[in-house]
Parts: C-alpha cells; structure tokens; sequence
C-alpha cells in the first residue's frame, strides 16, 4: 500500500502526460505543478534552461497538483490548460498561463483562449461542462500516492527529488543520473572474451 510517505513516482509517464522531449532520453523529469505558485513559476525558467542544456538526454513531462485552498482559481486554470491540449495547444497555454498567474479567473480564462487562438466554441463548451476535471483529479490523486504535498514538485526517473529546485543542484542530480547510467550499460556491453583480455593485459606475466 502506498503511503503519504512515498519517494516513488507512482503514475508512470504514458500518452496521457503532456511531455516535451524524446521518449529515447536517458533522464525523465516529471513535474507537479500549480499554475498560480510563484515558485512553480521560477521552476519553469529552470526546467527550460536544463532543456537547453541537456537536450535529447531529458524529457519532461508536466502534471497538475492545483492547490485551491492557497489559489482558488488554479484548478480551472489546470483545467483550461486541458482543454487546450485537447486542440494540440497544450504548451501555449501552459506559457501563458504562467505569464498572467495572477489573473486567472474565467473570465481571464476565456481571454487566453482566444489569444493561443483556439476554437473558442469547444473550449467554452469544455469549460462549461469540466471535460477535463477528472484529468485534473487523476494528476492530483497520482500526487497524493506519490508523497507530494507542495509545489513544484519533481521525480526524476521515477524518484522524488528533494533537493533545492536551482538550475545548479538539478543539472548535477541529473548528470549524475545520466553518468552513472553510461557507465552501467558500458559494462553490459562488456563480453567474456573483453573481460578476459583485459584480465590478461593486466596480469603480472604482461606487465613491464
């Protein structure tokens, strides 16, 4: 049974995440998040710069975690991110959302929908009827059995971080994670008959 207490991801990252990068790269960083925290905000300007940094070594995927007894508006602004990923515009919302954090009501909503020019008709409709509510509570329940209680929150392949959310503590978790995982598949790559002929080089009988 899992617990509040949990260090694992517990929700592994399919079709259903939204996700930026290869489905190839050595490191996956999943974030829980809630688009009207500051410092969630600050640890987008992170993500992005580990992006650049590490390239087709790191995919991320984004989850919500709303907090509404802190935001009150923020579970419709998760919802109305949804909405525009139902119409392939996911990450624009997502930018914009975060740009204009501090006014997020429906009203604002609606405004932004327009402006990432989605087809206003559906994404009313999907506001109206919360489409994707259960989408919302399905990242924040995930989150719940994974141990987060605050945001930002990360997991880096499968594992909670708890480390400080800089640029600088980040990339070296996970160049360590990237490094420490080279150096594994160079020694299943290694056969016997390698093994053996470094084993001999190194014997007393060849040394010079």
């Amino acid at each position: 049974m899992t617990t509040a207490a949990s260090t694992q991801l517990t929700l592994p990252v399919t079709g259903r995440d939204h996700i930026q990068g290869s489905g190839s790269a050595v490191v996956t960083l999943v974030e829980y998040g809630d688009y009207a925290c500051p410092r969630c905000k600050e640890a987008r300007s992170v993500v992005k710069r580990l992006q650049t940094a590490l390239g087709d070594r790191l995919r991320y995927a984004f989850r919500h975690f709303p907090i509404p007894s802190l935001h009150p508006n923020t579970h419709r602004a998760s919802e109305a991110a949804e909405a525009a990923g139902a119409q392939n515009k996911f990450w624009e919302m997502h930018e914009l959302l975060y740009d204009r954090q501090g006014t997020l009501s429906d009203k604002h909503l609606k405004g932004y929908g327009t402006q990432v020019r989605l087809d206003m008709e559906r994404f009313n409709r999907d506001m109206t009827l919360q489409t994707f509510a259960l989408h919302v509570r399905e990242d924040v329940l995930s989150a719940n059995q994974s141990g987060v209680s605050t945001t930002p929150s990360f997991f880096i392949n499968d594992s909670r971080y708890l480390g400080d959310c800089d640029f600088e503590t980040l990339l070296s978790q996970i160049e360590e994670i990237i490094g420490n995982q080279s150096s594994g598949n160079r020694a299943l790559q290694t056969t016997p008959a390698d093994q053996a002929m470094a084993d001999s080089s190194t014997s007393p009988a060849n040394r010079q």
